[in-house]
């Protein structure tokens, strides 16, 4: 799992943890404290919000884990996976554009970063260079062809060499 990921996970989680176990319990003893808890809205709310902070923890803790597990050797190296960085051709825009695929917590798509999860990142998954595949969007149908692929690999081999 990338380094910057797990920070990010973890400050969350830090964070949730925090007002789930110091701020809505003090919430929650000042709302008892102003009595009819059937009409009490505080009160009310400080539960709701408990429990979706509950449901937060629950979902990144997962996800922490699932990230967890990833393992390197388990990433093809001559087709787009995670890690990989793509330059295609959109035929409806008829431009060479560059996309590195991610997790869903560093997808920015205005840096070229897609998720392995949205529509680009699924089209592009296990792709090859020459390969053409079709990507559905809100816009209409694109096509791309696979040009160059640099795998997580590919870069580590970089970066050492």
């Amino acid at each position: 799992m990338p380094e910057h990921v797990k920070k990010k996970l973890l400050e969350e989680i830090s964070v949730l943890e925090h007002e789930l176990n110091h701020e809505l319990p003090a919430e929650l003893k000042k709302a008892v404290a102003m009595g009819d808890l059937s009409e009490n809205a505080e009160y009310h709310m400080a539960k709701q919000r408990q429990e979706f902070v509950r449901a937060r923890l629950g979902m990144m803790k997962k996800r922490m884990a699932e990230l967890s597990l990833m393992n390197l050797a388990n990433i093809p190296h001559d087709k787009a996976a995670l890690g990989s960085t793509i330059i295609v051709f959109d035929s409806v825009k008829e431009e060479e554009i560059s996309y590195k695929l991610v997790t869903s917590e560093e997808s920015d798509v205005t840096k070229g970063l897609v998720s392995t999860t949205s529509p680009i990142g699924r089209a592009l998954m296990g792709k090859k260079v020459g390969d053409v595949t079709t990507v559905v969007t809100p816009g209409g149908n694109r096509e791309f062809e696979v040009l160059k692929l640099t795998t997580i690999h590919d870069e580590a081999e970089e970066a050492k060499g």
